[in-house]
């Protein structure tokens, strides 16, 4: 038992046995066709739409290129440098692009499409004036243009003008070169002489107004920079009268910069920091001179200064000569020796001397430092005094200052102008130009346009796209089943087999003409029901429908017929009380049938009749009661097809349809199987995956869909469902 997906919008325990395994019906219900196919089935579908579009448009591009007056288009090249010559290295009022700028390129296409230039063509063309130019593009001017006698007025001239530019510009075309300097200017015009009349004067007034405008922008830029230049030389003026009064007032003086630097600084400034430098130097001589000091007080006279002293080397030399000779006496004699004696007090009397010495060169070092550090201290003193002066000058110069700033803020404004003015002045007098005509433009020979080929090509573009356009719109709009190839996709149900539509005959007719196509068709319906069971064809089969006239009589009658004719005992129930049509079809009486048995009258089995044209038995609807639910809501519907189960193989029961009515739900869930048939081209797929909703919320078990009134003309693949090999009758449609 395989499941049908609950996104198919059926009840999540309805089940059906499918013909094929279960992976395949599960890929033929996921796998949706490649949008090539897609697209090429709704091309093929409204092929006929598709087809008359293109048409149509072709006919109308055919008729529009006939009608159109033949353009003549003449055209001009030009090639526009970014700089100009440069005869002097000076630059001008306007910037000059560099290398890379787009911007150049793109406001110097502009200028070339612009309605100034159009209405200078115009009038140094002289066609403003000229009545056959605006017969000659159709223009109709007002009566406030042109006089009584139809001549131009000169009131009207300058609506001439601006009409004449518009036309101009409506048929002219710029195109730049690709990555060069080159850009090509064409004009259109009945007449191939005005066309290069025009595209040549086009070329050389642009050129001209490119030299007037920057001609009129530097005699512009030097009235400005002479009014402002008078306007900063008078600023400067008062700002100089008032740094000096304030200076005088104040007493400031400064020094200017040293080697002509530029810059100035206050004559105390100066003197403070000469003064600092000088007090940097005393205090490092004070700090070594009391180093020395200390160095000697520490030393006890065994400082540098005394070991280096030459007196001082000289007496100890002396001292050392008279100790040796001492000793030597000491050797011999006794310290009472007279010549011992006298040496003793010479060396007495040179120590005193190095004492005195050594004293003499420590009182110099206190000395040393008592000078460092009084001309320390008077330094200090004096820059101590300069800075308090330096101060105070600091802030008598803040509006000093103030002054100066605007000076030389009105100096450099002054200076940096008339150093523009000059070279603007140079600049304007020499007349530079970077645009110059490459090709002039010529006469045209042959008309440009109409262009037959490429309007054909334009009307076919435009036909496909109209008829793609509106073979979506239709095939959006419309949820009919089409193609046999996407029912399984869209339903989501097995497809049993697809019915051909009939052109020709009578369901009766043709299910007894078994080389027909009709039977071929529900004989593979008959086949794949064989297969749908693990018993074969189920005994009891209702078959219904979404809606009414969708084939479901006819395909019970001719289930019923083959299932007759491989010798089984079959009985065709015709259930749709409300609307029978089985014993129409047969030519069989409905006096008594299925409804008086339900409603209570036991011989209503009594009129199961046996059609001439087939071997089977029919059990009509009998009389249409008020309610056929409320009869078929109670036992004896089930009674009834339990009761002639036992005397017949196979009961195949002719449903009413299901969307508005109780029956076919309370039918199919009564039987042993449901036969789901669909109309093709007829009814919308949302209401069929509706109708099978309320089977499966029945409980009923649908073995699979059977597509009716099939026609192949309609379909992307419809061939490949013919039946037959070219006998059979063309048949009418199935009831």
């Amino acid at each position: 038992m395989n499941k049908i997906p609950a996104a198919l919008g059926f009840g999540s325990g309805a089940t059906f046995e499918a013909i094929r395994p279960q992976h395949e019906v599960a890929a033929v219900a996921d796998v949706q066709p490649s949008i090539f196919r897609q697209y090429l089935r709704i091309a093929m579908r409204w092929r006929r739409y598709i087809l008359g579009a293109i048409v149509a448009c072709v006919v109308v591009g055919l008729i529009i290129t006939f009608l159109m007056t033949p353009m003549y288009k003449a055209a001009t090249t030009l090639e526009i440098a970014r700089e100009s010559n440069r005869i002097v290295n000076i630059q001008g009022v306007q910037q000059e692009a560099s290398e890379g700028d787009q911007e150049f390129y793109q406001t110097q296409y502009g200028l070339l499409e612009s309605r100034t230039l159009a209405e200078r063509v115009a009038v140094r063309t002289g066609i403003v004036d000229d009545p056959t130019f605006f017969k000659t593009f159709s223009i109709k001017l007002p009566d406030t243009v042109t006089g009584p006698n139809g001549r131009f007025t000169a009131a009207g001239r300058a609506q001439r003008e601006r009409v004449a530019g518009a036309i101009l510009l409506k048929h002219l075309d710029v195109v730049p070169a690709r990555a060069s300097r080159l850009v090509k200017i064409s004009f259109s015009s009945p007449d191939p002489t005005l066309s290069a009349k025009i595209v040549n004067a086009w070329a050389s007034n642009f050129i001209a107004l490119s030299l007037e405008r920057r001609y009129d922008a530097s005699s512009y830029a030097r009235r400005f920079l002479e009014e402002r230049l008078n306007q900063l030389r008078k600023r400067l003026e008062d700002s100089e009268r008032s740094l000096v009064a304030f200076a005088s007032r104040e007493k400031i003086l400064e020094l200017p910069g040293q080697g002509g630097a530029a810059g100035s600084r206050p004559l105390i400034a100066q003197d403070l920091a000469d003064l600092n430098q000088e007090l940097d130097r005393a205090t490092a001589s004070r700090i070594q001179a009391q180093a020395q000091y200390q160095e000697a007080s520490k030393a006890n006279g065994a400082v540098t200064e005394a070991l280096t002293n030459g007196a001082i080397n000289a007496l100890r030399q002396r001292r050392a000569e008279l100790a040796a000779n001492y000793q030597r006496l000491m050797v011999q004699f006794t310290p009472d020796y007279p010549s011992a004696r006298e040496i003793a007090v010479q060396i007495a009397n040179i120590d005193q001397s190095i004492a005195r010495e050594e004293r003499r060169v420590s009182n110099s070092f206190a000395t040393a430092l008592r000078t460092a550090a009084n001309r320390e201290d008077s330094l200090r003193r004096r820059v101590d005094t300069l800075k308090d002066g330096l101060l105070n000058l600091r802030r008598r110069s803040i509006q000093y200052n103030i002054y100066q700033r605007e000076v030389d803020t009105n100096r450099s404004l002054y200076d940096g102008l008339l150093s523009r003015y000059k070279e603007i002045g140079v600049a304007s007098g020499i007349g530079v130009n970077n645009i110059s005509v490459v090709d002039a433009a010529e006469v045209p020979q042959s008309p440009s346009s109409p262009r037959l080929l490429l309007n054909l090509l334009l009307s076919v573009i435009a036909g496909t796209l109209i008829g793609a356009a509106i073979a979506y719109v239709l095939e959006q709009s419309d949820e009919t089943i089409t193609d046999p190839e996407e029912a399984e996709r869209l339903i989501g149900m097995p497809l049993l087999g697809v019915i051909p539509r009939l052109k020709n005959g009578r369901p009766v007719e043709v299910l007894s003409d078994r080389k027909s196509e009709l039977v071929d068709a529900y004989l593979a319906v008959t086949t794949n029901l064989a297969f749908s069971t693990d018993t074969g064809v189920p005994a009891t089969i209702a078959v219904t429908s979404t809606r009414p006239a969708e084939g479901k009589s006819t395909t019970a009658l001719s289930l019923a017929v083959l299932l007759a004719r491989s010798n089984k005992r079959v009985l065709l129930i015709d259930a749709d009380m409300r609307s029978p049509s089985v014993h129409h079809v047969l030519d069989l009486p409905n006096k008594k049938g299925l409804s008086n048995y339900l409603a209570g009258d036991e011989t209503g089995l009594d009129a199961i009749l046996q059609p001439n044209a087939f071997d089977i038995d029919v059990l009509t609807a009998g009389p249409v009661p008020p309610n056929a639910a409320e009869l078929l809501t109670g036992p004896r519907f089930g009674n009834v097809l339990s009761l002639l189960g036992e005397k017949y193989d196979h009961i195949v029961i002719d449903s009413p349809p299901v969307v508005g009515l109780a029956d076919a739900p309370l039918i199919a869930s009564r039987s042993q199987a449901v036969l789901f048939t669909v109309e093709s081209h007829g009814i919308r797929f949302t209401m069929v995956k509706i109708a099978l909703g309320r089977l499966s919320a029945a409980h009923a078990r649908t073995l699979g869909v059977v597509l009716t009134k099939f026609d192949s003309d309609k379909a992307q693949y419809g061939q490949g469902y013919d039946y037959g090999y070219g006998y059979g009758e063309k048949l009418s449609d199935p009831a």
